[in-house]
């Protein structure tokens, strides 16, 4: 079996890495002249104008990463968080033992973090829970430290510096969650600030303590009882900012996970601003990822990821289809915006789709660890790999990993998948039909008329009306067949207005004419490309729109294959009982594509893709050449130089080489479901 390589090529461009070696050398002469470097005059005048240039260069081109941190999060982040199945529970061994896994199989694969997350601070006794107060540790700064109850090797006054030791001798690196502003335990027992200076009350000239940093109102929305906002302004919350680092810093931390910052309710920028320069004062590099992301939005987005390595742009995601169904259009928007893999100061960004919640897990909140396995059947697990794969989202797995089974190790370390999340570039939607409908309905959707599934459209005329005809959608696909008293059903059936040029009169079996919309919408149907603003992407949909004889996108032809062609954009009508999405993405340097055909229905259904149209998503130049043969057409792909593709597919969940593909590559994909190609194209000698 012919299996395609794994192109570990990188996410950075050739010509990327080239600037930043550039940015590199140029700012180190500019910081030797800054810092005092002797130069003879005219010497130093050109150093100076360099250094200028490199820096004007360095902005441009994405950010100047702070040093010591340019190579953090250069591909999105692996690991392991323990929130999916110990929620705030989870103690010193049962971390540690997940952390030993980690490190004996999933290492080899690049998962190398493992997170603590939230409330580890906080002691499990009666009465304790997400939402209550009362209950955390602090130290007489009033910053959070370990329940020596559940982490024992804190008892010493190190905090987590005995467990990180522990992480690292293991080839990992040790994270922890942490929540917006400070505690509400802090606030209320007034603790003083390390290393602030002069004083909040200059009559006085007391020092600082919590409750001058507080900002009343700015509780967390999730979690009111227990954390609030600071003002990043002050000297107080600058200083106390800086000592939470310092000490996660001395600790040995490697990534930060910063909760009720990020997203509509609670976004924080001012904190999100010190917290990240805070940590690259702190001089350890860390991971800075921000959460939760509840209706995060492209434009909310661009405001962090010059300060963060990955933010959340969704709520908390768990084991339902539900949830996993509201990440497609959120993943589409951040990569329509060029948000994946964007430069920052950190190195690079990723919106994060959340954790994987997969294996043995628990409930939300829930004060127990793991009891249950996921919910997703296996289709949806393998749908949500892909996707996260497609979308290169952090992969942060979810379940207790001392008992994950065969099945799930597999899914997540699939090594085409994980090749795709971390060196796939141009991730897009390339086609969508909507979603969020109920499983009996359908909808109108449109298809690049080069696939090759069997569907058909024909004319119908109705009963006791001689001018009322319809035009209506069958398939030849079993799954979608519907039959009564040996008749074949129609799915779904439009009112058909024959056109008529001139003065001629309209046949009504004329195979050119308008479609009406269903009746509650009370139009026409017409295809509408629209483009999605600042980039090349181009979304095509089907919409409701006022009839009009005049506007060329609402003629249709009916060919004689049971196409329904709209000429003027060269699309055909299709029905669907559900949402389909499309996801294509390429390698950075080789003719190596991937497709990803998600079916969000819950119905079997045939999806394909013309490799044409996949091909100059990214590179406009091919050629299509139509060579027919009787009744068998035949498409040849070609390069601007004349020189022939051949391309070969491979199913990457099926491990399986589909050999030389022709026209198309598509599949009949499970409900819920997915299917992933890799096509790798060579130029025909």
């Amino acid at each position: 079996m012919a299996i395609p390589k794994l192109l570990n090529g990188g996410l950075l461009s050739t010509r990327r890495k080239s600037v930043t070696r550039a940015c590199e050398r140029g700012l180190k002469l500019r910081s030797q002249y800054a810092d005092g470097v002797k130069m003879p005059t005219t010497i130093s005048i050109v150093v100076a104008f360099v250094g200028l240039f490199f820096s004007i260069l360095c902005k441009a081109d994405g950010g100047v990463p702070t040093k010591g941190f340019e190579h953090l999060a250069l591909t999105p982040p692996r690991g392991w968080n323990s929130y999916n199945s110990f929620s705030w529970i989870v103690s010193e061994k049962e971390f540690l033992d997940n952390a030993k896994f980690v490190s004996e199989h999933l290492l080899k694969f690049g998962y190398e973090y493992v997170v603590v997350d939230f409330l580890w601070y906080r002691k499990l006794e009666p009465d304790a829970s997400v939402w209550s107060s009362g209950h955390d540790v602090i130290d007489q700064w009033g910053r959070p430290v370990p329940d020596p109850g559940r982490w024992p090797s804190s008892r010493d006054g190190r905090g987590f510096a005995r467990v990180a030791e522990q992480v690292h001798a293991m080839g990992l690196k040790f994270g922890i969650h942490v929540m917006r502003g400070i505690s509400t335990a802090a606030v209320q027992a007034n603790t003083p600030i390390l290393g602030a200076k002069g004083s909040p009350d200059t009559k006085s000239g007391r020092p600082w303590l919590a409750a001058d940093i507080a900002v009343p109102g700015t509780e967390c929305k999730w979690m009111t009882c227990c954390f609030m906002g600071i003002d990043a302004s002050s000297e107080g919350g600058r200083a106390f900012v800086k000592s939470l680092y310092d000490q996660y810093a001395s600790w040995g931390v490697d990534f930060i996970k910063h909760d009720c910052v990020f997203g509509v309710p609670d976004l924080r920028i001012s904190e999100i601003e010190l917290v990240s320069k805070s940590i690259a004062e702190a001089g350890r590099p860390m991971v800075y990822s921000l959460s939760p992301g509840v209706q995060a939005t492209p434009e909310i987005g661009s405001k962090v990821s010059n300060m963060a390595n990955m933010y959340r742009v969704t709520a908390d995601d768990w084991d339902t289809w539900s949830d996993l169904e509201t990440h497609f259009d959120v993943a589409r928007d951040f990569a329509a915006a060029g948000m994946i893999g964007a430069p920052s100061e950190r190195g690079r960004s990723w919106p994060d789709l959340d954790m994987l919640p997969l294996g043995w897990l628990t409930d939300p909140g829930a004060p127990v660890g793991p009891h249950r396995w996921c919910n997703l059947s296996p289709a949806e697990q393998h749908t949500q790999v892909s996707l996260w794969a497609m979308a290169k989202s952090p992969l942060m797995y979810g379940g207790d990993l001392r008992a994950i089974d065969n099945a799930t190790l597999s899914l997540i370390t699939n090594p085409w998948i994980l090749d795709i999340n971390a060196h796939s570039v141009d991730n897009l939607e390339l086609q969508s039909t909507p979603s969020h409908t109920s499983s009996k309905s359908s909808r109108f959707g449109l298809s690049d008329c080069k696939d090759e599934i069997p569907r058909r459209w024909s004319l119908r005329s109705v009963r006791h009306s001689q001018d009322a005809n319809q035009v209506c959608w069958t398939s030849t696909a079993s799954s979608e067949r519907r039959w009564r008293k040996g008749e074949e059903l129609p799915l779904k059936c439009l009112h058909w207005t024959p056109f008529a040029s001139g003065s001629q009169v309209a046949n009504t079996s004329s195979r050119m004419g308008f479609i009406a919309s269903p009746p509650e919408l009370h139009g026409c149907l017409a295809p509408v490309v629209l483009g999605i603003s600042n980039t090349e992407v181009q979304q095509p949909s089907m919409q409701n729109v006022e009839c009009s004889s005049e506007e060329p996108n609402q003629l249709w032809h009916l060919t004689a294959e049971g196409r329904l062609r709209n000429e003027h954009t060269g699309l055909c009508a299709i029905v669907v009982e559900e949402g389909e999405r499309i996801w294509v993405a390429r390698h950075s340097s080789d003719q190596v594509y991937y497709m990803a055909f998600f079916n969000l229905g819950s119905t079997a259904t045939h999806m394909a893709v013309g490799i044409d149209t996949v091909i100059r998503r990214f590179v406009p130049s091919t050629k299509i050449i139509d060579v027919s043969s009787g009744s068998n057409p035949h498409r040849r792909v070609m390069l601007a130089d004349n020189t022939d593709l051949i391309c070969k597919a491979f199913d990457v969940w099926n491990q399986h080489d589909l050999g030389v593909v022709g026209n198309s590559v598509g599949a009949l994909v499970e409900g819920h479901g997915v299917a992933v190609y890799i096509l790798t194209c060579t130029t025909s000698l």
